[in-house]
This record gives C-alpha cells, sequence and structure tokens, in this order.
C-alpha cells in the first residue's frame, strides 16, 4: 500500500494516524481529506506541511464531486475513514450534522472508492455501536448493534453501509470498532484532556451523574497501530475490535489525574448525568490478537502520565483551541 487517502486527517485519531505512517513507514504517500469542522486541527499535522509524501484537501466527505475526483485521480490502494462527527453531547444537542456526515458522508466516499476500485475501504466505528453493557462481560465482534445516542447511531448505520457494500457488491472494506482512545493532539472537550486541562487551570472538572460509568481505555499509539495491521494483514468483509484491556471508572480517572497534576479530588464537581448515558464498555479483543497478532503496548499508567506531560508541555496548542483563536488560523489559510 503506497497511496493512501486518510478522511479526517486533522482530528485526534487521525492525524495520529497520519503521523505514525509517515514517520515510520518507508515509501508510502497520504492525502488527508478534511472539512476542518470543531474538532480538526490543521496544526495538529504542521510539521508535515512541506513533505512530499503528504498532502492536504479541505473538503467534505458528503462533496460527490470533489470525493469522485479526488479518488479518480488518487490511483489510491486504501481509503481510510475516519472522517465523523464524533462528540455524544453534541450529537444530543443536535443530531443533523451526524446523521449527514457520518451516515451520507460514508455513502458517498464509500461508493466513490467503489467506483474508481480502490483496492480496500477501512472504516473506523466505535464500540459505543453495541450500547451498554453491566457489570459482567465484553463486546465480541458479533455482539448485537443497540446504539442509544443518535452518535453511536449514526455510527451503527455508516457501519451497516459498510458491511452492505462487502455482501451485496463484493467490495472489499473492513470495520474496526475502537474502545475510548486517550493520548496526545486530543480536542479538549473530551474527557481525559478536558479533566488534564481544567486542572491546569484550576477550574472544576466537571463529572457526569456519579462518576462510576466504565470504559475501556487505549493509548490512540496502540490503535493506530492497530489500524495499520488491520489494513495489511485483515480479512474483507470482517469486523476487528481493538480494545485496550484496561477498564476504569470515570471517577477513578478523575482522581488520578487530579493526582499526577497535584490538586485536590475536591475540584470534582458533579453534574447532572447525560440522557442515554451508557454504563460499561468493555472491548474483547482475542479476535486481533490470535489472528494478526495485535496486542497493545501502553499500559494506562505510564500512558496517562504521557498525556499529561503533552499538555503540559503543550499549552499553546490547546489553550489557542479553547479560546477558538485556532479558527483563525484556517481562515488566514483559506482566506475565509
Amino acid at each position: 500500500m503506497k497511496r493512501i487517502l486518510v478522511t479526517g486527517g486533522c482530528g485526534f485519531i487521525g492525524s495520529n494516524f497520519v503521523r505514525m505512517a509517515l514517520n515510520k513507514i518507508k515509501g508510502i504517500h497520504i492525502t488527508n481529506l478534511d472539512a476542518l469542522t470543531y474538532a480538526g486541527n490543521l496544526k495538529n499535522l504542521i510539521d508535515f506541511k512541506d513533505s512530499a509524501n503528504y498532502a492536504f484537501v479541505k473538503g467534505d466527505i458528503r462533496d460527490g464531486k470533489l470525493v469522485s475526483t479526488l479518488i479518480k485521480d488518487g490511483r489510491f490502494d486504501l481509503v481510510v475513514n475516519f472522517a465523523a462527527e464524533s462528540h455524544v453531547d453534541r450529537s444530543i444537542l443536535d443530531p443533523s450534522d451526524f446523521i449527514s456526515t457520518n451516515i451520507a458522508g460514508t455513502q458517498t466516499i464509500l461508493n466513490a472508492a467503489m467506483t474508481f476500485q480502490v483496492p480496500l475501504f477501512m472504516q473506523v466505528s466505535t464500540d459505543e455501536v453495541y450500547g451498554s453493557l453491566g457489570p459482567d462481560g465484553y463486546f465480541t465482534e458479533i455482539t448485537p448493534l443497540a446504539p442509544n445516542s443518535p452518535y453511536s447511531a449514526s455510527k451503527a448505520s455508516a457501519d451497516m453501509l459498510v458491511r452492505a457494500y462487502f455482501h451485496t457488491y463484493n467490495y472489499p472494506t473492513i470495520i474496526t470498532r475502537c474502545s475510548n482512545n486517550y493520548g496526545p493532539y486530543q480536542f479538549p472537550e473530551k474527557f481525559i484532556p478536558l479533566f488534564v486541562t481544567n486542572a491546569l487551570e484550576n477550574k472544576p472538572v466537571p463529572l457526569y451523574g456519579d462518576g462510576k460509568n466504565v470504559r475501556d481505555w487505549i493509548h490512540v499509539e496502540d490503535h493506530c497501530e492497530a489500524l495499520w495491521t488491520v489494513a495489511e494483514k485483515g480479512k474483507p468483509g470482517e469486523v476487528y475490535n481493538i480494545g485496550g484491556n484496561c477498564e476504569r471508572a470515570n471517577v477513578d480517572i478523575a482522581r488520578e489525574i487530579l493526582r499526577l497534576v497535584g490538586k485536590p479530588d475536591s475540584m470534582i464537581q458533579f453534574v447532572k448525568d447525560r440522557p442515554g448515558h451508557d454504563r460499561r464498555y468493555a472491548i474483547d479483543n482475542a479476535k486481533i490478537i490470535k489472528e494478526l497478532g495485535c496486542k497493545p503496548k501502553w499500559n494506562f499508567t505510564d500512558g496517562l502520565k504521557s498525556t499529561i506531560e503533552w499538555y503540559k508541555k503543550n499549552t499553546a496548542w490547546w489553550q489557542e483551541i479553547k479560546s477558538g483563536e485556532y479558527k483563525n488560523y484556517y481562515a488566514k489559510q483559506y482566506g475565509k
């Protein structure tokens, strides 16, 4: 795979994937298609701006003409679709962009990839499509989909389209579903970076409900390595769960973050729970380990410490986002 189209490559996971691939894999060229919506940050990949192995295209995956021209001319070996509206709270306030981008946008780029015979389309999805677990059990690749938020419903719908293109048209597709990511370049309204940056600014850290909701966490670098392994070794038509084998209650993570930045637990501010808040997610990643030999390398304690240090060293990056000033950079780049 020498020529890769990444959609949503200026977002958190997408930019980490692009960086990993360009730094570690010789002879590849990545084209990054991103609409630069609220969580897409052009500066995430500014160090590759002048690289001969990287090209950025500002555009929306819902733009059929742009997508078709790009894929027709690109002679890509692989499309990796990260592009999505992804914040659950925002989907509760207004689901419309989630339906449009995550479902219609996926169909648009999926159809173009099939039409112009890109050898493989990889859909980057989420464990949230499975719904909520009780105190026991794990999500496997055959767990029925039962999304509980507009965001997860839109991602489940996109997954079903990707599955349908494989079974109806025999077009090679793969779906990955990952647990919660953390690490550098994560938009600071998300749980871990929000708590870290608020604590660094001596602001309260808002925790939903009783704080006992449980998530399985994986470092973004482990996720990106797994994605590349799936692209190289995965079987078309399959789903691969990517998990970190690391369940933590939100309140425990909040306390650990405060401890690591030297702040008291009294900074935790319990707030009204959000509607439809899933109680527990946990990934069974036995399939990807057994079939593809892919295991996470980061343990959570070291990964969280490393993440906190990154946010300490990159204060300007997240302060610019929190203030909204990063949008001015886009205006200067694109004249609007």
